[in-house]
Parts: structure tokens; C-alpha cells; sequence
């Protein structure tokens, strides 16, 4: 649309710009792919918001490329913060948090988490489900993406800490989205309004479709993919919860303005065993002797980014100081003498929490002698706060960060990066995936979060040669045949977006995906709310936005 710059001007109190350092900074999140907007929006409120929804309904029938997509810390792993039309930037006006009051807590989407736990912390409280990347997210990215992280064994992900939302639907106004008894439910579509419709036919298809809904529910324990329509309507509680349909939509059904969290009580004390394992064949019987014992959390990485966290040490200055570098490298010199024996093939970090410090040392030290007879090396560790595992800690929250920045001429390619495979199936999944990543000579770190059987699996490549974009395609068939063979899922926390949109279909089915298909439309019927996502992804699209340049 021509003069779509000052006609988007006119109708906001915020700001409008085509400058070109601005589009080339929102043409790529941290993804495989590269898509340059027209204009960007960085709305005072949710009434700038509302304006421009409102503008682009009326007028994408004459000009059918207008289009919506939310941005705001610019992490998502997934493409979900591209697109080539309108670019609202929440990251910019909409950042306020509010108070804590008792277990909850109100927040805007464009806030970063670094800056929204400091007020929790204050209360004693935590929003659990925070992602590796929480120095660089924000707290509407972990609702878009339904994000999860390394206490989601514990506590689940963020669809189990959102009461509300305000959102703003394809009719250009703002709504509240919360749990609604029959009674409210009832009374909401008989409302014979826009809103009323929506309710109306949303219950409709859940209802109908109630048994088929309820069998495609992921058999895993954290899921990102699809419409969770399985956490809409419950039949036996009878509460309706529209909320649950808008966690992991990526910004597909209507944009978020604000955000209530629930809290949980922060842990007073924690403590790490650590295990080196030189070998992988004993680790179904590691991880089911660990999951046992219900430990807060449960953590892994492999010996490739063991190895390139000790090539790119300095990088850890930025995130630590040169005091707390220095700190980290005195902390490693000793297990630079186990190292000596042989590069570990995986490290895996176990984290309890307790009422006192005792009680935290005996539950590791309990594990610690359960796991002796496996034979691989354990350090044990008493209070994190302190704890020589900080440095592991450290080196699994920032592989990805280092992997993104620090690898000369090739480039992390996220496309196999968030799969979920039952935690009983990893002995034999892992030396499968493995084997795929060999075929295609990949170079690949995998780290993820052991309990619950999520990989982030981040190949490094020369993607700006033809013969390496080849290889995704025909690489993510095979690794996501062998993760539905064994009952998993294509994403964990990083969502669909434009790299496992197009595979949706492949992982519920057509009768389902058709569900998928009927909501967006019920939402969105004109399309106007981040295209190329979710259910109208396709790989063709997807492939031509591949990043050729870096």
C-alpha cells in the first residue's frame, strides 16, 4: 500500500517508521529466516493498537498483502516475528509491570523478563516458566510461544500461569480473556455480538468435537505446537477458558495488550548434583532413577557445547564481568583434570529445592548414592547460591547465545531445535537422531531438558550456500518421522512459526488440523494476524526467506 507510512501516522500516538535501519533490525528474529517489513509500529497503548487492526480490517480486501505480526524481544526461534507488511513493536511504550498482589501480577507483552523478575523476587515469588533466553525475552514472547525452561519439570509452562489477557480481536477492539464458568460462558453467547459469536462457535467446536480433541493431546509433558484446544472446555469442571487457546497462537488469533501472571513461592535453597557420563547406553536407567527422586529440575547438554563454552571463554565476560569470569575459570580448573580422561559425552545437571539447606543436601547426596553403581564421575554440590555447578548452569542458559555469535563462517541453523521425545525413549531416540545429523554432515550441539525429554538440537552451518539449505528439508522429514515414531512432539517451547508450521498437519492429522484451520478463520477469517505462521505455514514460503546473508 502506498503512503502506508503516514496513513498509519495519522491514526497513532506512538510511532511510525520505514527508517532502514529499523526494517533491517525487525526483518529477522533469531531464526532461520529473513522477511523485511513495510513499516513498523510501536504503539503508546492498546488503543494504538486497536487503530491499526481497525485500519488493516477495513482495508485488506483492496489491498490483500496488509498483515499484522507482534514483535517484541526479537527471540523467537521459530520465524514468528517476521513479516513483510505491518510490524507492531511492543518492546518500545508497552514495557510497564505492575505490583505484586499475593500470587499474581500484571504486566505489558514488551517488558523483558530480566527486567519483570526483580519485582517478583522482591515479593518472594517467581514466574517459573521462564525460557534459556530470559536475559534477552520478553514476557509476551513466553505467552505467544507458550515458552517453558529449566523449571518446567516442576511447574509446567506458561499456559499454567496465565489467569488473563487482554487481547485486541480482528474487530478492532479489546477484550479480556479468563476462565468462565457455565453460567458466564452461557451468558457471553447469548450476547448476539461479535464477541458473543466468537464464544458461541469456539464451545461449538469443542463440544463437538470433544473426544477427537481430547486423543490429539501430545503424550508428552510440554507441547507448543497446534491450537491447544484440549485446554479449552472441561467438561468435568466445566470451565471455559479462552485464555489457553491464545498461549502458543504466536499472535494468530488477535494480539495481547496485557498479561496477569500467577506466581509461585521463589525456592529459599537449591543445590546441583552434577554427572559427567562417558557413555549414553545407562541413560534410560540415569533418568528414570533421577525422575524418581522429583527433583526440581533436570538438565543436560552434550560434549560439543561443553567444548566450544571452553574455546569461547571469554565470551562469558559479557554476561559475568571480568570478576565473575575470572571466578568461573579458578571454578573450572579442577574438573579441567577429570576432563583429561576424556571428554564426557554428556553433562547433566540435577537441581533440588527444599525448606533449609539440609534438606536440600540430603536429597542430593540420596540420588548421589543411587546413582554411584552407574560408575560416572558426580560432583556434589550444597547450595547453588555459591555452587561450583554455576558454571554448568551457565554454559547450558547461553549455548545457544554462544552458537548464535561466536562460530566464524558458519551460523546456527534452529530448524531440528525443539523436539520432545518421551523420557523412556531416549536410549534408543537419541543414537537414531544422532545418525540423521552424521548423514547430512551437520555439525550439532544438543542440549535440553532431560525430564521432560526436550532437545534443543541447533546445527551449525554455512546456510548461505544453496547445497546447505538442500539438506533441511529431507533432514527435518527424518528427525520428525523418528520423533512422532516414538510418541513425541515437533516443539517443546519454540513453537511452530514458519519452520514446523508446515508440518502441523503431518503431526495431528487432517481431521484435526482441520479443527486448527476452522479456529484461525473463526478468529481471523480475513487473515490479517501474523500470515504464514500456524496453519497456513508452507515450506515453499518458508524456504524462500531463508537467510542468505549474515
Amino acid at each position: 500500500m502506498k503512503d502506508l507510512k503516514q496513513k498509519l501516522e495519522k491514526l497513532v500516538e506512538g510511532v511510525v517508521t520505514d527508517e532502514e535501519a529499523e526494517l533491517e533490525r525487525a526483518s529477522h528474529d533469531a531464526s532461520l529466516f529473513e522477511i523485511r517489513p513495510q513499516v513498523i509500529v510501536k504503539p503508546k497503548d492498546h488503543k494504538d493498537i486497536e487503530k491499526v487492526v481497525d485500519f488493516v480490517s477495513k482495508n485488506k480486501k483492496d489491498n490483500p498483502n496488509l498483515s499484522i505480526t507482534v514483535r517484541s524481544g526479537g527471540t523467537c526461534m521459530s520465524g514468528g516475528a517476521v513479516n513483510d507488511s505491518i510490524i507492531i513493536d511492543v518492546n518500545e511504550f508497552m514495557t510497564d509491570v505492575g505490583e505484586v498482589e499475593e500470587d499474581r501480577i500484571r504486566t505489558q507483552p514488551g517488558a523483558f523478563y530480566r527486567d519483570f523478575e526483580p519485582k517478583t523476587l522482591a515479593s518472594g515469588k517467581l514466574m517459573p516458566s521462564y525460557p534459556a533466553s530470559r536475559e534477552l525475552c520478553t514476557v509476551g514472547g513466553m505467552v505467544a510461544n507458550n515458552s517453558g525452561g529449566e523449571k518446567s519439570l516442576e511447574h509446567g509452562k506458561t499456559e499454567n500461569f496465565v489467569n488473563e489477557l487482554d487481547v485486541v480481536l480482528a474487530d478492532g477492539n479489546t477484550y479480556t480473556l479468563k476462565p468462565l464458568t457455565r453460567r458466564e460462558l452461557e451468558s457471553k453467547m447469548e450476547q448476539g455480538d461479535f464477541e458473543g459469536d466468537l464464544y458461541k462457535r469456539v464451545y461449538e467446536l469443542v463440544e463437538e468435537n470433544y473426544d477427537l480433541i481430547e486423543d490429539a493431546k501430545p503424550k508428552v509433558t510440554k507441547d507448543s505446537t497446534g491450537y491447544h484446544l484440549w485446554n479449552v472446555w472441561d467438561r468435568e469442571k466445566e470451565i471455559f477458558d479462552l485464555t489457553q487457546l491464545f498461549v502458543g497462537s504466536q499472535g494468530t488469533l488477535g494480539l495481547v495488550t496485557d498479561i496477569e501472571y500467577r506466581l509461585v513461592d521463589a525456592p529459599t535453597n537449591s543445590g546441583t548434583l552434577v554427572m559427567f557420563l562417558r557413555g549414553t547406553d545407562d541413560l534410560g536407567g540415569i533418568i528414570n532413577d533421577v525422575l524418581s527422586h522429583n527433583p526440581a529440575t533436570f538438565e543436560g547438554f552434550d560434549n560439543y557445547t561443553l567444548m566450544l563454552s571452553f574455546k569461547l571463554f571469554f565470551y562469558f565476560r559479557k554476561t559475568l564481568g571480568w570478576w565473575g569470569m575470572m571466578k568461573l575459570g579458578l571454578q573450572l580448573i579442577p574438573d579441567a583434570f577429570k576432563l583429561i580422561r576424556g571428554i564426557p559425552k554428556m553433562i547433566l545437571l540435577i537441581e533440588f529445592n527444599g525448606d533449609t539447606p539440609q534438606e536440600v543436601a540430603e536429597k542430593v547426596h540420596n540420588l548421589r548414592e543411587e546413582l554411584r553403581p552407574y560408575g560416572h564421575e558426580a560432583l556434589f554440590e550444597e547450595n547453588e547460591t555459591e555452587a561450583k555447578s554455576r558454571k554448568f548452569w551457565i554454559m547450558r542458559r547461553e549455548s545457544f547465545n554462544l552458537l548464535r555469535k561466536k562460530v566464524k563462517d558458519k551460523h546456527t541453523a534452529p530448524f531440528i531445535d525443539d523436539l520432545v521425545v518421551p523420557p523412556e525413549h531416549l536410549p534408543e531416540f537419541l543414537p537414531e537422531v544422532r545418525k540423521v545429523i552424521n548423514k547430512y554432515d551437520l555439525l550439532a550441539t544438543i542440549a535440553g531438558h532431560m525430564g521432560d525429554g526436550n532437545f534443543h538440537i541447533i546445527p551449525l552451518m554455512e546456510i548461505e550456500k544453496e547445497e546447505e539449505r538442500n539438506k533441511l528439508e529431507p533432514a527435518m522429514r527424518e528427525v520428525n518421522e523418528l520423533v512422532l515414531k516414538y510418541g513425541g512432539s515437533l516443539s517443546g517451547e519454540h513453537n511452530d512459526g514458519m519452520v514446523r508450521g508446515p508440518w502441523i498437519e503431518t503431526m495431528y492429522g487432517s481431521k484435526v488440523f482441520g479443527l486448527f484451520k476452522e479456529i484461525k478463520t473463526i478468529f481471523d477469517p480475513e487473515n490479517i494476524f501474523n500470515p504464514h505462521k500456524k496453519t497456513d505455514a508452507d515450506w515453499e514460503y518458508s524456504k524462500d526467506h531463508i537467510r542468505t546473508s549474515f
